[in-house]
């Protein structure tokens, strides 16, 4: 009885484990596809001189878990960042560099539309702005 009372939540353990382990790699491929769609947007805004928007579909939540990302910057670089919750904080799970000499702002707490991003050039200096489709307007 006790030899599988341990193997039962040996197995439990190793199931959550598991499902943590896919939670954070989709957590990690959301960002990678918006990082990528962010430099995109940079690239083509620095090229054009033109404010350009883009709208990402993702999933209202990771597993049955709320997540969140952000856009942040300091004095040499930007970066996407993000977590599992609905509380974003100072530093995520993951973060993705975006390239340098870029001012990034916003976040976007899933289950609440389309990520939604908009780039423009401020001052010269290319700005990204990431929010929720149903905030955008």
């Amino acid at each position: 009885m006790a030899v599988s009372g341990l193997l039962i939540i040996a197995f439990m353990n190793y199931t959550g484990a598991m499902r943590v382990s896919s939670e954070l790699r989709q957590l990690k491929n959301l960002m990678d596809q918006a990082a990528a769609k962010s430099t995109e947007l940079l690239t083509t805004s620095l090229a054009t001189n033109a404010t350009i928007e883009a709208f990402i579909q993702v999933p209202a939540a990771i597993g049955e878990r709320e997540y969140w990302l952000q856009l942040r910057n300091d004095s040499s670089k930007a970066w996407i960042e993000g977590g599992l919750g609905n509380n974003p904080t100072e530093s995520g799970a993951f973060r993705v560099y975006l390239p340098k000499e870029t001012s990034a702002m916003g976040d976007f707490i899933g289950g609440h539309g389309a990520l939604y991003l908009s780039c423009r050039l401020n001052a010269g200096t290319p700005a990204i702005e990431l929010s929720s489709s149903s905030e955008s307007g």
